[in-house]
């Protein structure tokens, strides 16, 4: 497949890979993993079940590359099958009713994130740990539809117009449910910005 100096596009791809081109699958995955497991990690709560239902939803789009319509973006296929795989994983929690609690991994956490910081202050690695933590309780707080679309946007990376065609929604109540829930969580984090 040649292209030039510029990317194939995801149908590019698609199209070598059904010709034949099979390696070709692992651009795709390298394009996605990030945004992929960053979304399911969100939805999830948890990183080794993102990091396994990633690769589940890759599997499964391989498998199932010949009916990828090429009218819609890949994106929003792929996100949509892992939208769903979630949905799946959650009930299946609920219904074996399993711990979200890490234990036994070594580890001294409560299974929250850090994330490096540019101030070398102790003082302020504690203070973006806590950012992170009220931030991530704010999104854990909002209705499931608020939450899933804040998600796709900011950690899922996806335009207005691509969660628009992942949820069979007008652009304009994709972009008022957004707002609202940014409304909504701004409101949840009022106390903390103010301290």
């Amino acid at each position: 497949m040649t292209t030039g100096s510029t990317q194939p596009t995801d149908a590019e791809l698609v199209a070598a890979i059904l010709k034949g081109e099979q390696e070709l699958f692992s651009a795709l995955v390298q394009r996605y993993q990030g945004r992929l497991v960053n979304y399911l990690y969100r939805l999830l709560r948890n990183a080794q079940e993102a990091e396994d239902l990633a690769q589940e939803v890759f599997l499964k789009l391989y498998r199932a590359l010949d009916r990828y319509d090429p009218s819609y973006k890949f994106s929003t296929w792929l996100f949509r099958v892992a939208q769903n795989a979630a949905i799946d994983q959650i009930r299946k929690r609920r219904l074996q009713l399993v711990s979200m609690d890490r234990t036994g991994d070594g580890s001294s956490g409560s299974g929250t994130w850090e994330f490096a910081s540019s101030d070398p202050s102790p003082y302020g690695d504690l203070r973006n740990l806590e950012r992170g933590e009220a931030i991530q309780e704010a999104i854990d707080g909002l209705p499931w539809d608020y939450r899933e679309l804040i998600v796709l946007r900011h950690f899922g990376e996806l335009s207005y117009d691509e969660i628009a065609a992942l949820k069979g929604m007008p652009l304009g109540t994709v972009k008022n449910k957004l707002f609202r829930g940014r409304q909504m969580m701004k409101d949840k984090l009022r106390d903390f910005l103010t301290d």
